[in-house]
């Protein structure tokens, strides 16, 4: 199966793509838009292709949607805009029904492409029969619990969020990491908060730490790392205590069980309930997008309308 998409929408599917290897046990194809045609991938009309656009108007998914349908492919659209060009010019459409987003950065457009892909994998998983019929009913009682666990991390998280942003908007440079799916959420933390507040902002998977950027660490630098206790937190531990080696001032975003067994010392940890690891990404996104936006309300930037910015990307 391939997958393409742009900005955010692109990190989406990069979630997606270990949904559907882990629990459908798919082989996934994925690359922003505006590169995925010119790679020349030998398709094949066996295959399925996965667009995602909020608009559904996106030049660059258009085209690469295109550039499968010539080849045969079956094609599947994930979509905010069901009347939009994307959905009208494929074959099966998966609306997000977030409702409008006014906001140029998107939000509740990317939790909701989560949980249209969430649901697309765990079909796929039980279609295929890759996973027991104890297993498929867990991860559906996980989805159901999104909505109400949303709830009350929106309800809880609010004065911790003010004062990280407070700090976040004296800094030139932050740094994202995290491993498995909070890898391209690490990845979205950063392109939000440089989209809306201009500071300088990267995300990187944890495990690359060593190979570059711990050069850039020293104690001005905070470093947000996105950590549930998940089968990869004790590797993220060890490049935490590289980070803490350095003097890096870290933001640990866990729950209840990686803040009990972290023993760091951290400019702050903003402990969030635990969850399966399926929902982590829902869930976890939710104190990114409002760190970004916070500390764009500090630095009296437009939040809704950032400079040189669009809400649809209708040229490639």
């Amino acid at each position: 199966m391939a997958i393409s998409a742009c900005g955010t929408a692109y990190l989406a599917g990069l979630i997606g793509k270990y949904w559907f290897e882990r629990y459908a046990r798919l082989t996934v194809e994925i690359d922003v838009a505006s590169e995925f045609r010119y790679r020349e991938i030998p398709l094949s009309p066996q295959s399925a292709a996965l667009f995602i656009s909020q608009s559904g108007e996106t030049a660059d998914t258009l085209a690469s949607l295109r550039y499968c349908k010539e080849r045969g492919l079956k094609i599947g659209a994930i979509v905010n805009a069901c009347e939009s060009t994307i959905a009208r010019e494929a074959d099966a459409v998966f609306p997000i029904l977030a409702g409008p987003e006014i906001g140029v950065a998107s939000t509740k457009a990317f939790t909701c492409q989560l949980a249209v892909l969430a649901a697309l994998a765990i079909g796929a998983a039980r279609a295929r029969g890759t996973v027991t019929e104890d297993e498929l009913q867990a991860l559906v009682r996980s989805l159901a619990e999104v909505p109400r666990v949303m709830g009350q991390v929106l309800n809880s998280i609010q004065p911790e969020i003010e004062f990280l942003s407070r700090e976040l908007s004296k800094c030139r440079d932050v740094l994202y990491l995290g491993r498995g799916t909070s890898f391209p959420l690490a990845m979205e933390g950063a392109l939000k908060l440089k989209e809306i507040s201009y500071i300088h902002a990267e995300g990187y998977a944890a495990g690359e730490l060593k190979h570059g950027p711990i050069a850039l660490i020293d104690d001005n630098m905070p470093v947000i790392v996105i950590a549930p206790h998940d089968r990869f937190f004790d590797k993220t531990v060890s490049n935490m205590q590289e980070v803490a080696a350095r003097g890096g001032r870290i933001i640990l975003i866990t729950d209840e069980k990686g803040a009990a067994a972290s023993k760091l010392n951290t400019m702050h940890t903003l402990v969030l309930p635990a969850v399966d690891e399926i929902i982590a990404p829902m869930i976890f996104s939710l104190p990114i997008q409002l760190l970004a936006y916070h500390t764009a309300l500090f630095m009296g930037t437009d939040v809704d309308q950032p400079r040189n910015l669009a809400k649809s990307v209708t040229v490639e």
